[in-house]
Order: C-alpha cells, then structure tokens, then sequence
C-alpha cells in the first residue's frame, strides 16, 4: 500500500534537492521510516527529483 505523501515527506525532511532514489531510501531509513514506507519509495517511477513535489507526483502515481 503507498503511503500519503505528506507522510512520506517527514522521513525525508532536510534532503538536498535534486536526489535519487538510493538517497531517499538512506535519509528515510534515518528517520525511522517503516517498511511500508521504504518499500513504496523503492517503486516510485524514475530515479532523480528536483523537489518534494515531483516525489509526491510519483508516489500518485503509484496509486
């Protein structure tokens, strides 16, 4: 099940944009993000993103 993403957004708080995906699975892995969360990061479509939003436009269209 994907999480919300503003969810999704608390255990990434503090990341430099742009990133990739491994980076965003490290900081969420250090904020204590749980599986379900790691895991719906690790389907998010593509592999770079300029910004929060364009991480809370993959995670729609996960759903």
């Amino acid at each position: 099940m994907a999480v919300n993403p503003i969810q999704l957004q608390k255990f990434l708080g503090g990341i430099d944009y742009p990133t990739d995906k491994n980076k965003l699975l490290d900081r969420a892995r250090q904020h204590g993000a749980d599986e379900n969360v790691l895991k719906t990061l690790e389907k998010l479509p593509g592999n770079r993103f300029n910004s929060p939003n364009d991480i809370s436009e993959a995670v729609g269209k996960l759903i």
